[in-house]
């Protein structure tokens, strides 16, 4: 069997106590903008983030690799399911849709141990 190339991933998550959609920064930072992911090109270092991100289990739940490709604003994604994620709950506005202009897209963990 012939595997398939290796295409360019972004690292994604839910947010563990806010079920929010975040993506994982260069930094090693969690944030709510795709835009301000660290766009991986290379397999191991990809399998390495992923790791990275899953040992983060008191901050995120459900980290797995999700295809992306570079625009001029940052990382984009490249499937329907991760362009719908990154609008956010598929209901109505309310609650944190109603104030999403007013929030910060990035966070910190707020426990230490990092």
């Amino acid at each position: 069997m012939t595997r398939r190339p290796f295409t360019p991933k972004v690292v994604t998550a839910n947010a563990l106590l806010e079920g929010d959609v975040v993506w994982l920064t260069e930094d090693d930072r969690w944030t709510r903008d795709m835009a301000e992911a660290e766009l991986i090109e290379d397999e191991a270092v990809a399998d390495d983030r992923l790791l990275y991100a899953m040992s983060q289990s008191r901050v995120v739940v459900g980290a797995y690799l999700a295809g992306a490709e570079q625009t001029p604003h940052g990382p984009a994604p490249t499937h329907f399911r991760e362009m719908f994620r990154t609008r956010g709950p598929s209901n109505y506005a309310h609650g944190k849709q109603e104030g999403a202009q007013n929030s910060s897209k990035s966070f910190a963990p707020s426990f230490e141990g990092r």
